[in-house]
C-alpha cells in the first residue's frame, strides 16, 4: 500500500482547507476566461464588468469540468490551452455567453479547483473525517495503515489486526477499512472493506461492498447565494447520512465479509495461470482492466518476482506495483482493480488465459 501523509499531517491540512475554501454560484454569463501569455485566469464580475473577487487561477480538474460543461472535446481543449490560450479563452467565452448557466466554482488558495452544478451537495472532508476518526479510534489496536489528501479526492485507510487470517500457510492478510470523499466532483463519499497483505504491504479494496453518497442536492441559485459559507449544521438528510457512515465504518471490517473474501483470495491461489505464455495473458487482462501497457509491464515483473503463477497472484501483482506508481490516486485506483481482478467471472478469466498475445 503506497504510503502518504501521518495522521496527524492529514487532519491539520483537512483542517487548513476547510478555513481557506470558499464557494461561488454563478452565473455562467459573469464569467470571463483571460489569457495573460501563457497563462489562464478566471474572472467573476458585475453587471458593470467590475471583478466581484480577485481573479483566480484555474486547476486542472476545474479546466476539465469547463472543457466537459462547454461540449469542448478534451483533447482540443488541451491543445488549445497548451498553445494558444488566448484561443482557448476566445471559445470558452462564446460558450460561456450563448449558454448561459448557473455553476458553483469551488476555490482554495485563490484557485478554481472545480467547476461544478449548481446542484452539488457540498460534503466535506471536514465533516467526513470528523465522523469517522472518532469511530476508528474506538477499534481495539486500529491501524492507520495510509491515507492522504489529494486535489481530486481523501483517503483514510485504516486496518484491524485483531481480524486476520491466512490465505496460504505464512500469507497473512487482516481486514481493514477505506474511507474517501471527492469535493471536486470526481466521485461520492465512499466505505469499502480492505484486505491488507501483511508479506508485503498490499492493500486490497473490496470494490463490491461500498457504502456511498453521490454529491446531488437542492439547486442554489446565484441570485441569493453569491458566495456560500460552509454550514456549521448539518441537513437532517446529510447528518442521518453521517450517522450511516459511522455505523458503516464500525461494521466494514465485520468478520463475514472478511472471511467470504479470504475464501474467494484461497480459491483463486488454486487457480492456475497459462504459463506457456504469461505475457500475453498480463497484456490481455491489463486491456481487460484499463491497466496502460507500462503499467502492465510493471505487473508482468512483480508477478515474475512473486513466483506465483496463479489468478492470485496476478491480482497481487497488480496492489504489489500500485506502491510504485507516483499517483496515489492511481495506486488506490490500482488497489480496487486487485479486487477486481481476484473476482472476476471465472468465464471472462478462461478466456484470458487461453488467448495467446501473439
Amino acid at each position: 500500500m503506497k504510503t502518504g501523509l501521518t495522521l496527524e499531517q492529514l487532519a491539520a491540512e483537512i483542517t487548513r482547507q476547510q478555513s481557506a475554501k470558499e464557494d461561488y454560484v454563478v452565473n455562467t454569463g459573469n464569467l470571463r476566461l483571460e489569457s495573460y501569455g501563457p497563462e489562464l485566469t478566471l474572472r467573476v464580475l458585475d453587471s458593470d464588468g467590475a471583478d466581484r473577487i480577485e481573479p483566480l487561477e484555474i486547476g486542472d480538474i476545474a479546466h476539465r469540468q469547463i472543457g466537459t460543461h462547454l461540449s469542448i472535446p478534451a483533447k482540443y481543449y488541451e491543445r488549445m490551452r497548451s498553445e494558444d490560450p488566448g484561443l482557448l479563452a476566445h471559445n470558452v467565452n462564446t460558450w460561456l455567453e450563448r449558454t448561459p448557466a448557473q455553476r458553483m466554482i469551488r476555490v482554495l488558495d485563490g484557485k478554481a479547483r472545480a467547476y461544478l452544478s449548481n446542484r452539488y451537495l457540498r460534503m466535506d472532508n471536514y465533516s467526513i473525517a470528523s465522523a469517522v476518526l472518532p469511530i476508528l479510534a474506538e477499534i481495539p489496536d486500529v491501524r492507520i495503515e495510509s491515507c492522504q489528501i489529494t486535489d481530486s479526492r481523501m483517503y483514510i485507510k485504516a486496518v484491524n489486526p485483531r481480524l486476520q487470517e491466512d490465505v496460504t500457510p505464512g500469507d497473512t492478510v487482516q481486514a481493514g477499512v477505506v474511507i474517501s470523499n471527492s469535493e471536486v466532483g470526481l466521485g461520492s463519499v465512499n466505505i469499502q472493506p480492505l484486505i491488507y497483505r501483511l508479506v508485503c504491504s498490499n492493500g486490497m479494496v473490496v470494490n463490491d461492498a461500498a457504502t456511498k453518497r453521490n454529491h446531488i442536492g437542492r439547486a442554489t441559485d446565484a441570485e441569493e447565494n453569491f458566495q456560500l459559507y460552509s454550514e456549521k449544521t448539518l441537513a437532517a438528510d446529510d447528518h442521518a447520512f453521517l450517522l450511516k457512515v459511522q455505523d458503516t465504518v464500525r461494521a466494514a471490517a465485520e468478520e463475514a465479509r472478511f472471511a467470504q473474501v479470504v475464501g474467494m483470495m484461497r480459491e483463486a491461489a488454486a487457480i492456475p495461470m497459462n504459463t506457456a505464455d504469461v505475457p500475453g495473458v498480463v497484456k490481455l487482462a491489463s486491456r481487460q482492466f484499463g491497466l496502460t501497457d507500462s503499467e502492465g509491464e510493471g505487473i508482468l515483473q512483480h508477478l515474475i518476482e512473486g513466483h506465483d503463477l496463479s489468478l492470485y497472484g496476478l491480482s497481487n501483482a497488480v496492489t504489489r506495483y500500485s506502491q510504485d506508481v507516483s499517483s496515489y490516486d492511481r495506486a488506490s485506483d490500482l488497489e480496487i482493480i486487485g479486487y477486481n481482478i481476484l473476482a472476476m467471472p471465472r468465464s471472462v478469466w478462461s478466456r484470458l488465459n487461453q488467448v495467446s498475445a501473439a
